[in-house]
């Protein structure tokens, strides 16, 4: 059962099919159907406390994690990480959010813990 209090960020996908939702006590990333059905759960080592999360137009699901400094992309079915994107040897430090633009082809990610208010971009290509 998932209560209100767990629910730390949500996306919903382009289709409207699928809301992904972070966890920040539990650690870890859930993907609903739209009715509510338990679809997929993502866990790991690096998803601690995550935090940002947003989904591309394209259906690339973004999510960043505080503690360990890292932007990942986990695959659209919301089971597995494709890739990490970001780490602190690229300046990460403590993310809150993450934001894909299509119009600047760049992931932006907002940083604010201790101090540590600055936002990074990315430029992908």
């Amino acid at each position: 059962m998932l209560l209100c209090f767990a629910v730390n960020r949500c996306a919903v996908s382009p289709t409207g099919d699928r809301l992904y939702i972070t966890s920040w006590d539990q650690h870890k990333l859930l993907t609903l159907a739209r009715d509510g059905t338990l679809l997929a759960t993502y866990t790991d080592p690096a998803l601690v406390y995550p935090r940002g999360l947003h989904v591309t137009p394209a259906g690339q699901v973004l999510v960043c994690e505080c503690w360990s400094y890292t932007v990942q992309q986990v695959g659209w079915e919301g089971e597995s990480k494709l890739t990490t994107l970001a780490t602190k040897e690229h300046g990460v430090r403590n993310p809150w959010s993450v934001c894909y633009s299509s119009t600047t082809s760049s992931i932006i990610v907002g940083q604010g813990l201790y101090g540590n208010d600055t936002i990074l971009v990315f430029r992908v290509e």
